[in-house]
């Protein structure tokens, strides 16, 4: 008998006779595919688990700063004893700082998942790329990097934080990928290594990202637990080229917005702290490939864009799109440029 179901499930139920997906008035239900299951992406899954980890995490920590605030239950004291019931010790807390500034920077390496790209220039090229990897290469210049500042009102568990991170994607030219479509009006190869086809496919300059987050504090602890998200906008230093081409774009460019979610430890050193974190950061990409070969600095580059854009002029390389969705790990230090060191550990 065939089955259905729904898209992105596994779970399967009978078809209709007509093997379509319908309700009782004859419409096809949306979403759902006769004769055959999918399994969701992987991506997603882990993207979906990465997030559910982060949501646990701070679950977790904040049961145990309320158990922790919890005072001990009274206890009968013998007669003439005044002594008001004791508290449940907290030598390891530390009271809420008045509002703070602090800035810093910090390293770090990321994993972008493979995407499939789609190129789309008008009467010339339609392609689409898939199944090849992202490489990061944090460490080979320019390397993985990021600058931030943040700011915590005084007594309060919620913050605001600006944060910069330059990543990079680049394409690996020995992946064997499937291509579809043309590329200057003749069909692509099926199969063939991404660099056959292309000079250059990559954000190296880098897969930058500008984002403003707000920040939740899970604890007064030394050790100082907190989780965040934010939304920005991707301002990538694109790099495409095609073997069968003179020239390629080599310019910075804004890609769109790009969402991110973070969870991390601070570890307070008298007026700094050091701090790990892990983020995750989503971006669709969509950047016009202009043929600018000169790009280098990040406000003219915006400013030819924009004028590009206000004129109406047409890219002529077409525009290039793709989903990047990245798992972070960083580690970095920041200073107290505004507020005073918190106060000794309560007792």
């Amino acid at each position: 008998m065939n089955r259905i179901s729904p898209s992105g499930t596994n779970a399967a139920v009978p078809c209709p006779p007509d093997g379509g997906a319908r309700t009782s008035a004859g419409r096809i239900l949306p979403g759902w595919s006769c004769g055959r299951t999918q399994a969701p992406s992987p991506a997603l899954e882990r993207a979906a688990a990465a997030v559910g980890a982060i949501g646990f995490a701070a679950l977790t920590v904040m049961a145990i700063e309320a158990a922790w605030d919890t005072p001990m239950p009274a206890t009968a004291k013998p007669a003439g004893n005044t002594a008001a019931p004791s508290a449940r010790p907290r030598a390891a807390t530390m009271p809420l700082p008045a509002r703070e500034i602090l800035t810093g920077g910090y390293l770090g390496t990321t994993y972008t998942y493979p995407s499939t790209v789609t190129i789309k220039n008008p009467g010339r090229t339609d392609m689409t790329v898939s199944g090849f990897e992202w490489e990061a290469k944090p460490f080979k210049s320019p390397i993985y990097y990021g600058l931030r500042a943040t700011q915590w009102p005084a007594a309060s568990r919620v913050g605001t934080m600006l944060d910069f991170t330059h990543s990079k994607a680049i394409a690996r030219f020995d992946d064997t990928a499937t291509f579809t479509g043309t590329l200057d009006g003749k069909p692509l190869p099926p199969r063939a290594k991404v660099g056959e086809v292309f000079k250059h496919l990559e954000f190296s300059h880098g897969h930058n990202m500008l984002t403003l987050n707000a920040l939740t504090r899970l604890g007064s602890f030394r050790l100082q637990p907190y989780v965040g998200a934010g939304a920005g906008i991707s301002l990538p230093h694109t790099e495409i080229g095609y073997r069968s081409q003179n020239g390629r774009t080599y310019e910075y460019q804004y890609a769109g917005l790009i969402g991110q979610a973070l969870a991390g430890l601070e570890v307070r050193i008298g007026n700094a702290s050091v701090f790990v974190e892990y983020k995750l950061t989503y971006a669709p990409y969509d950047v016009p490939l202009s043929g600018v070969v000169d790009g280098w600095l990040l406000v003219t580059d915006l400013w030819r864009q924009i004028k590009a854009w206000a004129s109406g002029e047409a890219p002529p390389g077409g525009r290039l799109t793709t989903p990047l969705l990245s798992h972070h790990g960083i580690g970095g230090a920041m200073v107290r440029v505004t507020g005073a060191k918190p106060a000794a550990p309560a007792n």
